[in-house]
């Protein structure tokens, strides 16, 4: 079945039965301007290795340079068990979604999988379009944030900087999926060696101001679990990003074995590396300082030399552009897949020829942030993000419960038992209640 899943232009098949039935004549007819577009297809390029950096870059991203702050304020020294909750929380709807790509290799993977588990072409079309809308205003609110870094460097006024962050990034997601997938990977591995230097200069280099390393482990009992709690939910969304690799999955080389792989690597590196920058940080400085940060990863250097200092800075600007990169390259991939798939405009689905990537998409994904980062009201809009995610990894899960229940699907793609999206979707709908209230 999976040799059938993985074919060229019958790649994007419902398994909502025995008869596998085309996602495109579920929901509009298969016109010759349709098939006209689709005769040149994506690159399947992506191997674990990258597939795995690409995680990361849009996982461990500009977030947790800034996130460890808010956790700190509500656990206090407790911080670092709070990320291993949240890892925990995500754990489970990152194995179904390792199920799900598997079962649908696509672009658009979240669209896909609500048309196939609840037999709902318009339901799976909002999905789609509310995952997209999520990426481009993540990467209209990183770009605004990215300019602002290099207004510091760079003297010329913010909204030309956004522009150019954006145009530039842009240029590079149409460059081709292995190019952008390879600068975003370089960028992660220098936005993954800040994080590793925090931690090392933290423990074992700065002057130790905060608490020991068995301070942060709480009692079994006791008032302290509140802020935990809540301070979980914040570390919770440190991880949101890693649902992203399942809309690059139609560029990946053998998705059945590594999408699996690189989910959970995804999932296991980002939960190391922020538990022991946490730690580092709450080592090195004393948490009063750190609770009230704006950027608390950089107090770790407060007494390091000038150039060890500048040079943390340009990597926390690398960090930020990264965000923009990754976030356009999915938000085009699931206009693409949608398009393909026959729920929006056949244009969507044009794919370059030479680059073999969606061209229209990413060009208009690069207009709609551009527009974002400069007419609307970012904030607002990026505070809803999260919120976005938490309904969508919702109905991924209950969409993965219904595909089991019916028995659709075979044994030749990964699997998990049915508890896992079932706390999937528990976990997933207390937190987005804990964010409602």
């Amino acid at each position: 079945m999976l040799s059938i899943i993985l074919g060229e232009r019958d790649a994007h098949r419902s398994l909502s039965g025995e008869r596998h039935k085309d996602f495109k004549a579920m929901s509009a007819p298969d016109s010759q301007a349709n098939r006209e577009h689709r005769t040149v297809k994506l690159r399947r390029a992506l191997t674990t290795p990258l597939l795995t950096l690409y995680g990361l870059g849009v996982t461990v991203g500009a977030g947790i340079y800034v996130l460890v702050g808010s956790t700190v304020a509500e656990a206090g020294a407790y911080a670092p068990v709070s990320f291993v909750i949240a890892a925990t929380v995500v754990a489970f709807t990152a194995f179904s979604y390792a199920e799900l790509t598997t079962r649908y290799p696509v672009s658009a993977g979240e669209a896909a999988y609500i048309e196939a588990g609840f037999r709902s072409g318009s339901l799976a079309t909002l999905v789609g379009l509310a995952v997209a809308l999520s990426g481009m205003v993540s990467a209209a609110a990183v770009a605004i944030g990215a300019a602002s870094y290099l207004q510091a460097v760079i003297a010329a006024p913010l909204w030309v900087l956004t522009v150019a962050v954006v145009a530039v990034m842009g240029a590079i997601a149409l460059w081709g999926i292995t190019q952008s997938v390879l600068v975003a990977a370089i960028i992660t591995l220098v936005e993954v060696g800040g994080l590793i230097f925090v931690t090392v200069w933290g423990f074992g280099i700065s002057e130790p101001t905060g608490f020991d390393f068995g301070d942060m482990l709480p009692p079994l009992v006791g008032q302290h679990w509140t802020g935990i709690g809540a301070a979980s939910l914040l570390a919770f969304f440190a991880f949101v990003g890693f649902e992203d690799m399942a809309n690059v999955a139609e560029e990946v080389k053998d998705p059945g074995s590594t999408m699996p792989k690189a989910i959970v690597l995804t999932l296991a590196i980002a939960t190391l590396l922020y538990l022991a920058t946490t730690a580092a940080v709450i080592v090195a400085v004393p948490l009063g300082e750190v609770a009230s940060s704006s950027a608390p990863l950089s107090l770790v250097f407060e007494g390091a030399p000038l150039a060890v200092r500048q040079g943390f800075s340009i990597i926390a600007i690398v960090a930020t552009i990264n965000g923009v990169l990754i976030q356009m390259i999915m938000a085009s991939r699931v206009l693409y897949g949608l398009a393909d798939q026959g729920h929006l405009l056949p244009a969507m689905a044009i794919v370059g020829s030479r680059t073999q990537t969606p061209v229209v998409a990413t060009l208009l994904v690069m207009g709609v942030v551009a527009f974002l980062a400069l007419a609307l009201p970012i904030d607002e809009l990026a505070e809803r993000t999260s919120q976005i995610a938490l309904l969508i990894f919702v109905l991924v899960n209950v969409a993965l419960i219904r595909l089991k229940c019916r028995g659709d699907g075979g044994p030749d793609h990964f699997s998990v038992p049915l508890i896992v999206p079932v706390m999937g979707a528990l976990t997933s709908l207390l937190l987005l209640g804990t964010a409602w209230l």
